[in-house]
């Protein structure tokens, strides 16, 4: 799906070693090749099977784990709660699929918006799983932000495909992925978490392939395919070298872009734009999503 998992370690990283301008920057180019990652899904879904799709944007990682394996060792794959990393792992798989699968029917852009609802559904899980603490304003702005996911569905009034349903469950799936990542955060490593997810969403792939697979019709269908397993592994590495470089609270923000460049794509691939109530309902997302992450950068002041 088009959210990456940006808030996932507790750990704050020392002032003198952040850089949030290039923290920021490589944020930025990883949220346009993801978007790029996600438009070349959709088109694929006329021709491929959405786990073929899914198997190929999971392949680029899963060959990346395997170099960084052959060079580290085995030794990346030590964790003290590979349970958790194989649910992980798993959730990522389940996400990912539901997200191609509802993008074919949705709007690209509006598929962005609707996805955007997952970090309201980690400050929910949160409270409720890990007891933190989730002040009046941050369940406010959770409430607001499921407001604006209602307009930019609308339920009933026959807008928006049924298969939004499905990137709401996506984006579930993932905020559950995130809850494990906090979990996770305080034992074991960025890589290994990192190759648990692309091994084991890979390797649950590869079970149903089988049974699904569709020869590429065309030579441009294998570009992309080829394409999106490369450029979805050169995202993913982006994403983890901006939050090398700077604070989580600092480069999450960016992952809104996703929405204009699912916007700028969908417009001249498909001629697809999105109508006003979706723009007032992601604009509401945007602002409570930001207001979200800005106490949670508060919170982690507070902490220090």
């Amino acid at each position: 799906m088009a959210i990456t998992p940006i808030i996932q370690k507790k750990e704050v990283l020392p002032e003198r070693q952040t850089d949030s301008v290039r923290g920021i920057a490589l944020m930025a180019f990883g949220m346009f090749l993801f978007s790029a990652v996600d438009t070349m899904g959709k088109f694929l879904t006329e021709t491929v099977h959405p786990i073929q799709i899914v198997w190929f944007r999971q392949l680029g990682l899963f060959l990346g784990v395997v170099v960084l394996i052959s060079i580290q060792g085995t030794g990346v794959l030590s964790s003290k709660n590979p349970k958790l990393q194989i649910g992980r792992g798993a959730l990522a798989a389940c996400s990912a699929t539901l997200f191609i699968v509802g993008v074919s029917y949705v709007p690209l852009a509006d598929a962005v918006a609707i996805t955007f609802v997952a970090p309201f559904i980690v400050t929910v899980m949160g409270a409720l799983i890990l007891r933190e603490q989730v002040g009046i304003r941050r369940w406010s702005a959770v409430v607001i932000g499921f407001l604006g996911t209602l307009i930019v569905i609308r339920p009933g009034m026959g807008v928006i495909h049924p298969a939004s349903i499905l990137l709401i469950v996506a984006a579930s799936a993932f905020a559950m992925r995130q809850v494990l990542s906090r979990i996770l955060a305080g034992e074991d490593r960025t890589r290994t978490t990192v190759a648990y997810t692309a091994i084991v969403s890979w390797g649950l792939l590869t079970l149903p392939l089988p049974f699904v697979w569709q020869t590429p019709s065309s030579g441009l269908d294998l570009v992309l395919l080829l394409g999106m397993a490369v450029l979805a592994a050169a995202a993913e590495v982006l994403v983890i070298m901006a939050l090398d470089a700077a604070q989580a609270v600092v480069v999450a923000p960016v992952q809104y872009s996703l929405l204009i460049w699912g916007t700028i794509y969908g417009f001249f691939v498909f001629g697809q734009l999105p109508d006003s109530w979706t723009w007032l309902g992601a604009a509401i997302i945007v602002a409570t999503g930001l207001y979200t992450l800005n106490r949670e950068r508060l919170a982690l002041r507070t902490r220090r």
